[in-house]
């Protein structure tokens, strides 16, 4: 006597049923997984059914397995019509939850920051105000007589020439975009009683490269003291205070010979950076002397009784020797990047 047939209508049904009740339950993409491998999974009551196919007599085979893929036919579209109601709604809650209201005010406001150029130029201005200096500005568009001639440049002086000095059309007015701000010393010479201790910032221009150490556009600082008695030790003195405070107190400066127009006998000035990335070295930063006779007098001052010192450095120079900064051009492409780095202080 043959085993009854295992496969029968009741069976697959109340297989079929269980497993719709079950995937419509399903609340998520979890609970649908466990879903499907409870009811399509090896162990699943199909799955047993379909294992039983081999208790089935041939003759009734074709029909046993047709109820069997049917309803594994069944339950497989219930699985994906849910699985599908599931993952819209599932990305639909995530975009809800990401979603920016790009018309509401920033919850945040970004914490700005000046320019580090700035900051130290104030920062040497203040160091010159403590030692009871003034500050003085002058215009950046200047005379040729102020740039060039009252500070003892002769007509034929390389910097004249158009490849190195910015003259504005037409050339017979005599006028050029300033390329150093000793200008502005003379300036202060001529409107202010003697003595004279005055310390000059500002931009200035020069037909020089843009690379990582030369801009067309960049900033100094200048200095002038006139005074009764004044000396290259008094010019020492002052830049060693200087560099000590900018620099820290290991800082130091050397004076080699050197020949500038404006200021008679001249030095290149040389800083000591104790702090220099790669090793504490000597590094070219600026020039510096007693100030020429034929300077004062061209500010109506006679030489014989008043004498004085200048002196003069690149900002954006003492930026790359006390911060580290590599590339020039990193300081004028105006990324505020670059600023934000610093801080509100440099």
């Amino acid at each position: 006597m043959s085993e009854p047939n295992p496969i029968t209508e009741d069976a697959v049904g109340a297989a079929v049923e269980e497993a719709v009740a079950a995937i419509a339950a399903a609340g998520d993409s979890t609970a649908l997984k466990a879903v499907r491998t409870a009811h399509l999974g090896e162990s699943s009551p199909l799955a047993r059914l379909n294992g039983a196919m081999r208790q089935v007599a041939p003759e009734q085979k074709a029909a046993a397995g047709k109820l069997v893929g049917q309803a594994r036919g069944r339950v497989n579209q219930a699985f994906a019509a849910r699985e599908a109601e599931i993952v819209a709604a599932e990305e639909q809650a995530a975009l809800l939850a990401e979603t920016v209201d790009v018309t509401a005010v920033a919850r945040r406001r970004r914490v700005g920051a000046r320019h580090p150029i700035s900051l130290v130029q104030e920062q040497i201005a203040d160091v010159f105000v403590g030692m009871g200096w003034e500050v003085a500005e002058g215009p950046e568009l200047e005379n040729e007589w102020f740039n060039f001639d009252a500070l003892n440049f002769p007509p034929d002086h390389p910097a004249r020439a158009m490849q190195d000095t910015f003259f504005v059309d037409p050339v017979d007015r005599h006028l050029v975009m300033r390329t150093h701000t000793s200008p502005v010393q003379l300036r202060a010479l001529l409107s202010r009683e003697l003595p004279v201790y005055v310390v000059a910032p500002g931009r200035v221009y020069r037909s020089d490269e843009f690379d990582a150490t030369h801009l067309p556009a960049f900033h100094q600082i200048e200095g002038i003291a006139i005074d009764k008695g004044l000396t290259m030790a008094h010019l020492r003195g002052t830049l060693d205070h200087f560099v000590k405070v900018l620099f820290g107190e290991e800082a130091k400066v050397r004076l080699r010979p050197n020949y500038f127009p404006f200021t008679e006998p001249s030095a290149e000035l040389d800083l000591w950076h104790p702090t220099f990335k790669g090793g504490a070295r000597w590094i070219e930063w600026g020039g510096c002397g007693m100030v020429n006779p034929n300077v004062l007098r061209a500010a109506g001052i006679d030489p014989d009784e008043y004498q004085g010192f200048a002196f003069g450095m690149g900002v954006e120079r003492a930026l790359m020797f006390r911060n580290g900064v590599q590339d020039m051009r990193d300081m004028v492409e105006g990324d505020v990047r670059f600023s934000e780095q610093f801080g509100m202080v440099v």
